[in-house]
């Protein structure tokens, strides 16, 4: 079983019900050795949009969905692969009851650089503790810079 690793706003369980009905929870944990950053540039969303690059330092909380053939293009397109913003990447997810387990996830197919809107930052950090995040990993969602642009 290989499962799918949400990090961005797509760690609210309600959006990722949206994109994946037939897709159960199936834990939390963390992309260790990866960081959560942004790059490129959105129109809709006002400034860079969330991804995650390697770096031995860091880690990013995700939550792992078990999901079938059937959801896995919608998950696809509503993550921006459909459109060519974002790709598909296989990571290992540390979880504390299971250990290490294989996953994939989307990482934004542009440079590396750039703000987040204010509210994008906002919804990323939202969804994080609707994913039972740490505090200090929202808190530090929402103490990063970001512009103050309206999508």
């Amino acid at each position: 079983m290989v499962l799918y690793a949400a990090y961005g706003t797509n760690l609210d369980p309600e959006q990722m019900a949206g994109w994946a009905p037939r897709s159960p929870l199936w834990g939390t944990g963390w992309l260790e050795g990866w960081r959560l950053t942004f790059g490129g540039e959105s129109g809709p969303w006002g400034g860079a949009l969330a991804t995650i690059v390697e770096d031995g330092r860091a880690s990013v909380f995700v939550s792992l969905y078990d999901v079938p053939e059937c959801d896995e293009s919608h998950v696809d397109t509503c993550a921006g692969a459909g459109f060519g913003l974002y790709r598909r990447l296989r990571v290992r997810a540390s979880t504390l009851l299971e250990g290490e387990t294989a996953a994939w996830t989307h990482v934004l197919d542009d440079y590396e650089g750039g703000l987040p809107s204010a509210l994008y930052l906002a919804m990323l950090a939202d969804a994080a503790e609707k994913a039972g995040a740490p505090a200090f990993y929202a808190d530090d969602l929402r103490s990063r810079p970001c512009t103050s642009a309206r999508p």
